[in-house]
């Protein structure tokens, strides 16, 4: 897979996306992100190819996609509205496949639990905690992620976050398939992963944590 292709991101505007962006735009990608509000960007640059739209609309997300090779999906939103992450990862699947886009990297929450896991006694109170107190959106974070479990035709990667850092790149990321190994990460060290990710085969249809 060459530079010239073309990434598209949902959820661009957010603490992680804008910096995906940026480092995207840095290793020589295209790049195209759906925006609900083009006027209420906090940075632009006039390479970012910007398509205005709801990630609930099926037709927007088919704009989005159109002519691209990667989608990077770090869609958010507030802890209290209904959760859309199973919803919307599996329209941005369905489409992909439609399209004939193999790659696909996503993020979540480090509450999230798997089979396989093998999560400390405070990673797994931490998890529990989550899950009791926002059931509704752990519920839908899991649904997620079975979606994602049961598909074979995509290169799908789900990688796992603690807290998030509005800060400078650190420079280096702990990785660990089946546990948490910190508590924080900052949103520039995720955005560096993340693109790392695009060409690297040792995370596909796998859920790795990380943190700094």
């Amino acid at each position: 897979m060459s530079n010239s292709c073309k990434i598209a991101i949902i959820g661009g505007t957010g603490k992680v996306g804008r910096h995906i962006a940026l480092r995207a735009l840095e290793n020589g990608y295209q790049v195209r992100m759906l925006v609900r509000n083009p006027e209420k960007l906090t940075f632009k640059d006039v390479r970012i190819e910007i398509v205005e739209g709801n990630v609930q609309n099926l037709e927007d997300i088919q704009k989005l996609l159109k002519d691209c090779h990667i989608v990077i999906n770090t869609f958010g939103q507030p802890i209290k509205e209904k959760p859309l992450y199973s919803s919307v990862t599996e329209k941005i699947l369905g489409l992909m496949a439609d399209l004939q886009i193999e790659r696909y990297i996503g993020v979540t929450g480090g509450s999230l639990t798997i089979d396989g896991d093998k999560k400390s006694f405070i990673n797994r109170v931490g998890a529990k905690m989550f899950e009791m107190i926002y059931s509704n959106m752990m519920i839908d974070k899991k649904k997620e992620w079975n979606i994602l479990n049961q598909n074979e035709q995509i290169k799908w990667t789900l990688i796992r976050l603690p807290f998030i850092v509005d800060s400078a790149e650190i420079g280096y990321v702990n990785e660990n398939l089946t546990d948490m190994p910190g508590t924080k990460i900052t949103n520039q060290d995720i955005a560096t992963f993340i693109i790392n990710q695009i060409e690297n085969p040792k995370y596909v249809q796998k859920a790795p944590f990380i943190s700094n």
